[in-house]
């Protein structure tokens, strides 16, 4: 498969897009740990703050990797920052990176149980939890999209 015209793979972690004049310039990618929190059959979904990036759009609750962070205790603060829950040791799942025009993401989401506290609406505008086939009535930033297909389609083959 050919690699899209105008544009180098870097190092780990970096792409090189060509700006005005062919200037190469580094960007670097913003890891996302997301959690897959499950209950009863229905996934937790929160609506992003109004006033944010993609702001009003919902998401598998989670947030950026701080500078020598681990991507599950970047995960377990995110969610007890966000939701006032502690999770048990979370588990990978899938790695979507996406490139937005003004940024590239790398979400890694993760299976996870709620050992402690009762999820609610800190962080965010809203929680709620969802069937799997109920996730398409929702509105996901594009880089959540290839998982909720595959949540869905996950849920299609057990029933």
């Amino acid at each position: 498969m050919r690699k899209p015209a105008g544009r180098k793979r870097g190092g780990a972690g970096r792409r090189k897009p060509f700006g005005a004049g062919g200037a190469a310039r580094a960007v670097s990618v913003i890891q996302v740990a997301a959690g897959l929190i499950i209950r009863e059959g229905r996934y937790l979904i929160a609506r992003r703050k109004r006033g944010t990036h993609l702001g009003g759009l919902w998401e598998f609750p989670g947030g950026k990797r701080e500078e020598g962070e681990s991507l599950t205790d970047c995960l377990r603060r995110e969610l007890l920052e966000e939701l006032g829950v502690d999770v048990a040791a979370p588990v990978p799942f899938r790695v979507i990176r996406h490139e937005y025009p003004e940024k590239t993401v790398e979400l890694h989401f993760f299976h996870c149980v709620i050992r402690g506290g009762e999820a609610r609406a800190l962080d965010c505008d809203e929680i709620r939890w969802v069937m799997p086939d109920e996730l398409a009535g929702y509105e996901f930033p594009p880089a959540d999209r290839p998982l909720v297909e595959a949540l869905r389609g996950l849920a299609g083959r057990r029933g």
